[in-house]
């Protein structure tokens, strides 16, 4: 089986340095697991890694689609799974790098997203229902045959919303069903796991400040280039936080203040659903970053942890 070493924890935590040291170590090359830096020209709220940062460690899975392109989970699999054995057959240690929990999940768990294909024609009644009704009319056709995606999901969650009544139309099982499939761990890899956290207060601070130096560099300037060039707030891409928001002021609809808010709020919430998120996996190991005094030390505690991880499953 090919290894597989994946570095996560929500938003702002320090991946990003961390994950080049433990990479150019371990000789390995990453993957990006982020559901916003695959779109070209959307770098400042993206907090995507610049070739400096990069230090030659190699990346894929960045600026490979434009924002008017709309892109799931299935075809990043298809993406990253090529990309995981291009790099195993170049005797590399790939590396996934990121904090969409679904696009690490799509790896790490045996999901086949062939058997609840895509109904497009109730998609569109629904979407459509969304827009006449309300998303909270939608989000009540759950209570009937998902209650557990009905109360974990909220009505401003369309895209989940629609999907939790698609998979049920197609396959008849909830989605939480369809998911929990006994083959669901037989995966191809040997997963190296680790999840970066902190205390909550602390990491909020690092949210507010992230937003404000994305402020500095130019987030409204890099929304209003994009909004030149065409791409509208109704694009996949536009929806991510940070554009949505100053989308909305730069439209006139409120004002900075409000849009900066908007932004914090949004990413702490963000942070909360992704620990949340990847506490459901008992695979993971945890690495609190209050318990080192640097980044290099919380690299070097996870190379050893590899390590010796590594030594077992090649004992055994």
């Amino acid at each position: 089986m090919q290894d597989l070493f994946i570095l996560t924890g929500p938003t702002a935590v320090g991946k990003t340095d961390i994950s080049i040291e433990i990479a150019k170590n371990l000789k390995s090359e990453i993957i990006s697991a982020d559901s916003m830096q695959i779109y070209k020209y959307m770098n400042i709220g993206s907090a995507k890694i610049t070739i400096e940062e990069m230090q030659g460690v190699p990346h894929h899975l960045i600026d490979i689609i434009e924002p008017d392109r709309s892109f799931n989970v299935s075809e990043y699999k298809k993406l990253a799974v090529k990309t995981i054995d291009d790099i195993s057959k170049r005797n590399k240690l790939p590396m996934l790098v990121g904090g969409t929990g679904l696009y690490i999940n799509s790896i790490i768990f045996n999901y086949d997203f062939t058997d609840a294909r895509v109904d497009k024609d109730y998609r569109e009644q629904l979407q459509k229902l969304a827009r006449e009704k309300g998303r909270e009319y939608v989000h009540s056709l759950l209570r009937e045959v998902d209650a557990v995606s009905y109360e974990k999901l909220y009505p401003n969650d369309l895209k989940r919303v629609v999907r939790a009544l698609e998979v049920h139309k197609l396959t008849g099982k909830t989605i939480s069903e369809f998911n929990n499939r006994r083959d669901l761990y037989k995966i191809p890899y040997n997963i190296y796991y680790f999840v970066l956290t902190m205390d909550r207060a602390e990491l909020y601070r690092r949210i507010d400040r992230r937003v404000d130096t994305m402020l500095e560099e130019g987030l409204v300037s890099e929304v209003d280039r994009l909004k030149s060039r065409g791409y509208t707030k109704d694009m996949q891409s536009m929806k991510g936080i940070g554009y949505k928001e100053i989308f909305s002021y730069l439209e006139g609809r409120i004002s900075l203040d409000e849009a900066v808010y908007l932004v914090k709020k949004g990413s702490r919430n963000y942070a909360k659903r992704q620990l949340t998120w990847f506490r459901k996996d008992k695979r993971a190991i945890w690495i609190n970053k209050d318990e080192f005094t640097c980044s290099s030390e919380v690299a070097q505690h996870i190379i050893d942890i590899f390590k010796s991880m590594h030594q077992s499953t090649f004992n055994d």
